[in-house]
């Protein structure tokens, strides 16, 4: 965990301003569990009085939480982005699913410009693990831990970029894509060619940023999102032409 000794402020403030701090750069996460309350303390080389007393003060601004004998969490901070009857919205209009991509092909493809300027080399190195992990888990048939990496490394891009508003915005916008909100990520992947296609984007994505070339890196991010914006209108096609199909399979073994 990231924790700092702290100065000679008013130390549980200095606590609480040291905590908010990681939370706004996006290094503590959501649902993310704190060190229990003595080695926290202790990292922090303050005493459990004060500990208590940020914690409190954290707890009452809705930022973190606590689960009874479980410990403290950092608090669900993204899940109001979006109201619940939105939510369903998005989730029973196909159009929004195009919005959505539309929208991410703008900010993800500032975000990685940003990246390629702003990254530091630190940065670099954890675009280019979690890409390096997507290559191991393209092997494999099941395409569920790609599709998580998939996800995981264009965060670590918007990470990168360094702008906290975009940070949290987006994480929301991942985190209801994670829930299938939009889309099924999983059925991006279960096509070898289409797998092929994506991580070949993947690998240009993050050449560009890792060459810190700001133009190349926006524009495979660019490519990379129109990619997935015509693969997901041919999936919905087959779909409708598969439910068609289906009628007319149906109506064909019940006529006498």
């Amino acid at each position: 965990m990231p924790f700092e000794k702290v100065s000679a402020e008013k130390l549980s403030q200095a606590v609480t301003h040291q905590i908010e701090e990681l939370i706004l750069r996006g290094i503590l996460r959501p649902g993310e569990r704190l060190p229990a309350e003595r080695e926290l303390s202790e990292r922090l080389g303050v005493s459990r009085p004060s500990l208590r007393e940020a914690i409190a003060e954290l707890q009452e601004k809705g930022l973190l939480t606590s689960k009874a004998g479980a410990g403290i969490y950092v608090a669900d901070v993204l899940g109001n982005a979006f109201s619940p009857a939105l939510v369903r919205l998005f989730s029973s209009h196909s159009e929004a699913v195009f919005d959505y991509v539309s929208f991410r092909r703008d900010m993800e493809g500032l975000a990685a410009e940003r990246a390629a300027k702003f990254a530091s080399d630190t940065d670099l190195k954890v675009i280019q693990t979690i890409f390096e992990k997507m290559e191991i888990a393209h092997k494999r048939r099941d395409p569920s831990d790609e599709a998580r990496l998939d996800a995981d490394f264009h965060l670590s891009i918007i990470e990168a970029s360094h702008n906290v508003i975009m940070l949290h915005m987006m994480r929301s916008m991942y985190e209801l894509l994670r829930e299938g909100v939009f889309y099924n990520r999983q059925m991006m992947f279960k096509q070898r060619a289409t797998r092929d296609g994506l991580l070949d984007q993947h690998r240009a994505i993050n050449t560009a940023i890792q060459a810190r070339d700001p133009a190349a890196a926006r524009a495979a991010v660019e490519y990379h999102l129109s990619y997935v914006e015509q693969t997901l209108g041919d999936l919905q096609i087959a779909e409708r032409n598969e439910r068609i199909a289906q009628q007319r399979y149906q109506h064909e073994i019940e006529r006498k």
